[in-house]
Parts: structure tokens; sequence; C-alpha cells
């Protein structure tokens, strides 16, 4: 918002109340006058909000360079991974719009696969074939895999994020908790008792699974533990639920850290 002071008001002086209030003579040394240059300026109320790119980012590089570190067009992350078992293609946006484009093979992993992108607000495209006609189990694995691969690449050296993601999610009875820290430590301390053996088709035994895999390939220290449920899809979709939103914290930019990297020893990396 703008306000423009028109050339009327600036000929009027500006006087004391006193002067307003009662009928003594005015004193001319009393006016205000403002400033010839005024006289066609208009003068911001408000400022607008701050891009993302100009909250974010600006801190020194090894040499004393400004550095910056920009999310214009997105952190993205695309893994191809091809074995004899399963062909794998993988792409993340963790700036996205939360869309979702799952095709595993695997219908109940589509599903926890779109939570991932929608309560992460993250663009998660998932397709891959695999020898399901044996188990889930190489495809579950190998699409954990690729999708931790990818997000170390999209996190790049993780300047300015938060770096540690904490969530508890209920989905009617269950209650899962899930903490992250993307120190580039992988490491899993999972506690979930699903009742039962399958959800559908697919084996509760693979939820396991799959985050041990993705936690070996993203460098990530992740705990989940189950608070609370005894249905064994409310239990899984919670926990995927946790997950998406401790991960959408921990990647999130602290505008306050200026772009610098959130560890004491000035490096976060898997080595």
């Amino acid at each position: 918002m703008e306000l423009s002071i028109p050339q009327r008001s600036l000929t009027h002086s500006f006087l004391p109340p006193q002067s307003r209030l009662c009928n003594s003579s005015i004193d001319l040394s009393q006016r205000v006058l403002l400033p010839a240059q005024l006289l066609h300026r208009k003068l911001p109320l408000f400022s607008a909000a701050p891009s993302m790119e100009s909250m974010v980012l600006r801190a020194s590089d090894g040499n004393g360079s400004p550095a910056i570190t920009s999310v214009q067009g997105g952190r993205i992350g695309e893994v191809k991974r091809v074995t004899k078992e399963t062909n794998v293609n993988v792409k993340i946006n963790l700036d996205g719009d939360a869309v979702a484009e799952n095709y595993s093979g695997i219908p109940f992993l589509d599903h926890m696969l779109d939570q991932l992108a929608s309560h992460g607000l993250f663009d998660v495209h998932v397709k891959a074939t695999g020898d399901i006609h044996i188990d889930d189990h190489h495809t579950n694995e190998d699409v954990a895999l690729a999708i931790g691969t990818a997000l170390l690449q999209a996190l790049g050296d993780r300047k300015g994020i938060n770096r540690f993601g904490d969530f508890s999610a209920p989905l009617d009875e269950a209650l899962v908790h899930v903490s992250l820290d993307l120190s580039g430590r992988p490491h899993l301390s999972y506690d979930l008792h699903i009742p039962t053996e399958r959800v559908g088709t697919y084996d509760t035994q693979l939820v396991e699974h799959f985050f041990q895999s993705l936690v070996n390939t993203s460098g990530m220290t992740l705990h989940i533990r189950q608070l609370a449920g005894k249905n064994s899809h409310h239990i899984i979709e919670a926990t995927f639920k946790a997950f998406a939103r401790a991960l959408r914290q921990a990647t999130e930019y602290d505008p306050r850290r200026r772009g610098s990297i959130p560890s004491s020893k000035g490096v976060l990396s898997r080595t």
C-alpha cells in the first residue's frame, strides 16, 4: 500500500494542538514545512512480504565470498535404479505442491507414498516395475532405496535447513510419533506393533524394511514409535503421515541461519 501526498495538502501548515483549540493568533514560526522534493513522492506504508529467495539464504563460503542458496525451481532429486529384479524411477521436489504420481505395482505402497506427498508438500513421482509375481519385497526395497538417494540429491549440502523434524500423527485410534535428524548418519529405531501380517496384499513386515532402506541411502537418523493403535492400516498410515510432516519440518529453511550449515562441525555429510 502506498500513500500519495497531494500538492494541496503540502501547502497547509501543521500546527501545534493548542493553536487549533484556541482563538489566539498563530505564530508562523511554529509551522512545519515539508521539503519540496516530497511534493510528488509516494511513501510506502507497508513493505511487501519477502520472497522465499530473499528470506533465505545468504552466507559466506570457505573463502569469504557471498554464497546464496536459492530454492527457485525447487530442490529436486531424480534417480533411476535398474537391477535384474526391478526397474525404478523416482523424482522428488522438496519445494513442490504435493503432486503425487506413484505407480510402483504395489497398491498399498502407492497409497503410502501419496501420504508422503500430501502431508510433506513434496512432489513425489515413482514409477516401478519388479518381480511382484514372486512377492513385493524387492520392489518395496528398491523404491525406498531410490527415494532415499533422491532425498540425498535434493538436500545437497543442507545449508540453511532446520535439519531436525518431529511430529506425532493420529489416525482414529492410532497415534505414531516420528523424530528425525538429517545428520548424514543412517540409523533406524523402529517400534511399531502391527497386529496383522498383511494389509490387503501388502506384507506388513515390509514397512520396517522400507524405512531401513530409505535411511541407508539418505543418511537420515529416524525414530518411529507407536503410542497407540489396533488397526494395522491406521498404524501404518499414521506412520507415513508423521514421517512426511517431520521430514517437511527438517527440510524447510530456517531464515535465522542465513544459509549456514546446521552443525557445529560445519558439515553434514555421510562420510
